[in-house]
């Protein structure tokens, strides 16, 4: 129990002294976050087998919140169901109102190769690049 206790200062200071930014990116989260939760399953049946009932329970408890968080996708919210403005969909990819298809289309894969959901991105970041780029292609 010391060493849970250990741990949890570590990760309090960890996170005093990043100050509100992040730490690790997405990806590296998911990976931490789902070893964590395998260690903690398996000290509470370490645990519990030694006839330490509370804290296996404790430690299961860790276990499924670090599991959970694992497949916690982000919840950025989608496009609005109205249409979107060429104003609005020129400021998401970042392009002037004099841009070309090709330089509208350069600035979306360029945006999209970063929040794409398989590389660690959310579907609402990418379902906006999307609709401002079909909204600036065909104005």
């Amino acid at each position: 129990m010391l060493y849970l206790a250990l741990g949890a200062a570590a990760l309090a200071l960890i996170l005093m002294a990043s100050r509100g930014k992040p730490i690790l990116k997405r990806r590296e989260w998911r990976f931490l976050s789902g070893a964590f939760a395998v260690a903690a399953f398996a000290g509470a049946a370490w645990l519990s087998v030694s006839g330490r009932w509370g804290s296996g329970i404790v430690l299961v408890v860790l276990g499924l919140w670090l599991a959970v968080s694992t497949r916690r996708t982000g919840l950025a919210p989608g496009p609005s169901k109205g249409l979107m403005s060429l104003e609005e969909a020129r400021s998401i990819l970042g392009v002037s109102a004099d841009a070309t298809p090709e330089q509208i289309q350069a600035a979306y894969t360029r945006l999209m190769r970063s929040v794409h959901p398989d590389k660690g991105g959310t579907t609402g970041l990418a379902s906006q690049l999307n609709a401002a780029r079909d909204r600036l292609l065909r104005k």
